[in-house]
């Protein structure tokens, strides 16, 4: 595999007036788990379809596994689409073979596999039963394995939570990190903050179509500097001249940025002029934060939103 198991540079897709890709850049690092964050409706699932070669982009390039021909490659992918479906008469044994045959995966071995990989996940008893009779919860399982059954060297998953309950998040999340163990590529797509946070080592944040942050988790969190939160027994006194001018009173606490100098000829100005220390912490911005920053408050609302409907229609 190449250092890079996706480069795309400049992708754009236009759909009648509506530019839904608008020069997208994006480099995944092979064995790494990136993910693409943003709203429903920000362009996600159409920039992976671009990047596996399901749409054509109207401008700019892309690489998959080092060509730039993504179909050619399609049997070493394993991909598992926002739109869910499988056979209903199936068996879930057979669901699993069935999709590891469409990527070159001998039908008998997709069988065995995929009844060896059902009760590893505690699904041994559920094999031989019907898609249909599935709940919603086992049969999204039983197309995650269908996606993996084949060994694929890259993962793309489009929104693989969606409707799923923590419990089977959970699942899903300890999936996902033994795939990367084993140097697989895991790239998914998410309009929920809190998974991309735990499980990527890189992000692209997507609003309107456009990519204003490509990078590693930590680079979108330093674009906000920490926040302190300290405590004194005074009230008062000449140590006041030390706090930033962003400090906000709340009683004896007091919220401020940290200053560029860092912390300590702060502490030393608290110190000296008697503040009485109770207590500081130094709280680094979550990426929740940082996605706001990045992204505007309109696109983080949009995110919101959207979990509060998942939650509904749940």
């Amino acid at each position: 595999m190449t250092a890079n198991a996706i480069e795309a540079h400049g992708l754009v897709k236009i759909f009648g007036r509506q530019r839904a890709v608008d020069g997208v850049d994006l480099t995944v690092p092979a064995g790494s788990i990136f993910g693409i964050l943003g709203p429903n409706g920000a362009g996600k699932t159409t920039t992976l379809r671009m990047l596996l070669g399901i749409l054509d982009p109207d401008e700019g390039t892309r690489t998959l596994l080092g060509t730039d021909h993504p179909l050619d490659v399609a049997r070493r992918v394993g991909y598992l689409p926002e739109e869910r479906g499988l056979y209903p008469s199936m068996k879930a044994y057979d669901a699993i073979a069935f999709m590891g045959a469409l990527r070159g995966l001998p039908l008998a071995e997709g069988r065995r596999r995929g009844r060896a990989m059902l009760e590893e996940h505690g699904l041994g008893k559920a094999a031989d039963k019907e898609v249909r009779t599935l709940s919603k919860g086992m049969a999204q399982t039983v197309q995650l394995l269908g996606t993996l059954v084949h060994d694929p060297e890259l993962i793309v998953l489009d929104e693989p939570f969606s409707g799923l309950d923590a419990l089977n998040q959970a699942k899903l999340e300890r999936m996902i990190r033994a795939q990367a163990a084993r140097g697989v590529t895991v790239i998914f797509s998410t309009h929920v903050i809190a998974h991309a946070e735990r499980l990527c080592e890189r992000i692209a944040i997507i609003a309107g179509g456009k990519v204003p942050f490509a990078g590693s988790v930590s680079q979108a969190r330093d674009r906000l500097r920490p926040q302190v939160r300290l405590e004194t027994r005074a009230l008062d006194g000449p140590w006041r001249a030390a706090l930033p001018a962003d400090a906000v009173p709340e009683g004896h606490f007091w919220h401020f940025t940290l200053p560029e100098t860092g912390v300590e000829p702060l502490l030393r100005a608290l110190i000296e002029g008697e503040a009485g220390i109770l207590s500081l912490s130094i709280e680094r911005p979550g990426l929740h934060d940082a996605f706001v920053a990045i992204a505007g408050a309109d696109a983080a609302r949009q995110l919101e939103e959207d979990q509060q409907q998942e939650s509904a229609d749940a």
